[in-house]
């Protein structure tokens, strides 16, 4: 991108901040909240397939759905044309890598301070069900105000699908993946952290536990090695770190901590047995976020600028880092006066002081110095000339064929092995999904550039793994047709437009059906029908008057209109319990999908009480809810009732005053 374009109408891009091997991060500006944002913009060869798609949206419906200071918050994702995108919070500071490198091994204090806040975002992610697969320096982010948070979440996996092979890349860092991440490609919150013990270790010594010449060796040194104790290489290492370092290393997953809670309870009980002081942990004052700030032009707070805190020990505090290698002597020089002696070889050089007085002398060339000077030029232009045919040789041979090598056949191997051989190659190693209608699910189908190809050493080859027949996409119901016909290409299927149908479901404009039906498996390159919905089919209200509540309900609903309310009305002539009416009035047209209200008549029919005592009246009545009104001679519940009021049969309004007379 170039710096001042806009992306999506919205995101201004104003100076990258570090580039990967898939996507680079820039430094932005949200137009439309007047904020500054960080903007992960994927490379475009990336972008149009559909594996690192998904893979870049769920980094983003991953991390947006945790809430935790520290991990690094998303706020939206999208595409603009080839760019596929995330906005993510900007973290003005730096990387756990470049203060390493500017500070080297930090103190107990101070990298329990990095670590904790590191052990806390995690927690919440592992509580979520989330794994983080690729803990290292590279990912742990330190902001001006010494906030510590991790970043990079678009390796995350669920748990309980952690042990599945997928379709996207799964490959972390050689020197922070746990063993069974190398073995069998599994991970789960004892993995994440396995990482971030080594990041510890690397902390406490300065280096990581284990080194060689390629990634792959490097990862299968720790299948049967144990991380070393920090204090084995650093003196000085308190015997609780090592214990905690020992612990989140073991090779065995099972006896590790089982997650970051775990761990960060361990880490605080060593700092309280310690004793260890607060630390406010300092950002990289030459980092990639201050320099891309910079060519902006935007503000910014280097942290080594900021005065410490009463309170709060700052970097200055801590021993300056241990040097390692070639250490280069600066040397400083200063002008000094030299005597000219006429009897060297210094003829061609100006006196120093006035001329000597007396008699003036011509003085004879020194044709030896001459010759011997001019032999030592052709010497020199002859070893240049040497040097620019020699360079000019391996130049040519860099850019003819140095720089390249050739993609390995993999025939016959599985994905670990085809791993192996494109790394032994000098080849960075990637997996892709692809539909296959010959090969079994999981199996490799080749690779991409095909064996054989000559490529630059340190490309990217693509192992294409079988994700077998594909079956046809499930209708949401919130897709448009364009969206539905990108999944259908996503799946090698051929969209063909299928016209208008009525669809209870789907709005106007979208998806009412696919034909084939979803979830049918089909041949790669099927042509797949797609109809577009016109809405609801009209349907005309039924008459549902004498109905009870549930049948009329079931009449209504079969006809797709739903009943939304039910209103109890007094009708005379209808039993109570039994519809009288609807809104909208029976024989209107509507929409399937509609609501109705239900007009249910709360009508009481009166029993007869006739030869019956009052006292059995009575208790009849009260259970209908009707009041009784008893005349008789004698004033007792014995009586016998010879009239009443209404008669029996009538149908009278809820709580209705019953006469009645009895004798004697």
């Amino acid at each position: 991108m170039i710096p001042g374009s806009m992306l999506d109408r919205r995101y201004r891009i104003d100076a990258p901040i570090a580039r990967g091997g898939m996507s680079t991060v820039y430094r932005g500006l949200d137009t439309r909240l007047d904020r500054p944002v960080a903007v992960k913009i994927m490379d475009p060869k990336f972008a149009e397939d559909p594996q690192f798609v998904q893979r870049f949206e769920f980094e983003a419906r991953a991390v947006a759905r945790l809430s935790h200071p520290g991990l690094v918050a998303v706020h939206d994702h999208g595409r603009d044309g080839e760019h596929a995108f995330l906005v993510m919070e900007l973290v003005e500071g730096g990387t756990l890598r470049e203060l390493l490198r500017e500070r080297g091994p930090m103190p107990p204090h101070a990298a329990a301070a990095v670590i904790r806040p590191v052990l806390d975002a995690l927690a919440v992610a592992h509580r979520a069900g989330l794994v983080h697969r690729d803990i290292k320096p590279e990912n742990i982010l330190i902001s001006d105000d010494g906030d510590v948070k991790i970043a990079d979440f678009g390796l995350v996996r669920a748990i309980a699908a952690s042990t599945v092979t997928s379709s996207s890349v799964i490959l972390g860092t050689a020197a922070y993946l746990s063993p069974e991440q190398v073995t069998t490609g599994s991970a789960s919150a004892s993995s994440d952290v396995y990482g971030v013990g080594v990041v510890l270790f690397e902390l406490l010594t300065g280096r990581t536990p284990f080194t060689g010449d390629t990634s792959l060796s490097i990862a299968y040194q720790r299948i049967d090695n144990d991380v070393p104790l920090p204090s084995t290489l650093i003196a000085g290492v308190p015997p609780q770190f090592d214990e905690v370092v020992q612990r989140a290393t073991v090779r065995a997953p099972e006896h590790r901590y089982r997650n970051a809670d775990d761990m960060a309870r361990a880490v605080r009980a060593a700092a309280s047995a310690l004793a260890l002081p607060e630390y406010r942990v300092p950002a990289p004052k030459r980092s990639a976020e201050h320099l891309s700030s910079a060519a902006a032009g935007a503000p910014t707070t280097v942290a080594g600028n900021r005065p410490p805190t009463a309170h709060t020990p700052v970097a200055q505090d801590s021993p300056p880092p241990p040097q390692h290698g070639v250490q280069h002597t600066r040397v400083v020089t200063s002008p000094t006066s030299r005597d000219v002696d006429h009897g060297s070889d210094n003829s061609d050089a100006p006196p120093a002081g006035p001329p000597p007085t007396g008699r003036r002398q011509y003085e004879f060339p020194d044709f030896d110095a001459d010759r011997r000077r001019s032999r030592r030029a052709i010497v020199v232009w002859l070893l240049v000339v040497a040097l620019l045919a020699v360079l000019v040789g391996l130049g040519g041979w860099w850019m003819g064929s140095g720089r390249y090598t050739a993609v390995p056949l993999v025939d016959g191997l599985d994905t670990t092995g085809a791993t192996s051989a494109v790394e032994a190659a000098g080849l960075e190693a990637a997996v892709r999904g692809t539909y296959s209608d010959s090969v079994d699910t999981d199996l490799l189908i080749g690779t991409d550039p095909t064996g054989g190809s000559r490529i630059a050493k340190g490309d990217t080859v693509y192992l294409l793994v079988s994700l077998g027949r594909p079956t046809v996409p499930s209708i949401d119901a919130d897709a448009s047709v364009a969206d539905m016909e990108q999944q259908l290409r996503d799946r090698t299927f051929t969209p063909v437009d299928g016209g208008e149908a009525f669809s209870t479901s789907a709005p106007i404009g979208g998806v009412a059906a696919l034909d084939p039906a979803p979830g049918t498996v089909l041949s790669t390159g099927t042509a797949v029908t797609v109809l577009r919905s016109k809405g609801a089919p009209p349907v005309e209200v039924p008459d549902v008057r004498g109905q009870s509540v549930d049948q009329a309900r079931t009449t209504l609903e079969s006809v797709g209109i739903t009943v939304g309310e039910v209103q109890e009305t007094f009708d005379e002539d209808t039993d109570g319990g039994k519809a009288i009416a609807t809104t909208p009035e029976a024989g209107e047209t509507v929409r399937s999908g509609s609501t109705a209200v239900l007009e249910v008549s709360n009508a009481v029919t009166v029993p007869s009480l006739l030869g019956r005592s009052v006292g059995s009246a009575r208790t009849t009545l009260e259970a209908l809810g009707l009041p009784i009104d008893v005349r008789q001679v004698v004033d007792t519940d014995g009586s016998l009732v010879i009239t009443q009021s209404p008669g029996a049969g009538s149908r009278v309004e809820p709580g209705s005053e019953v006469m009645v007379v009895s004798l004697p």
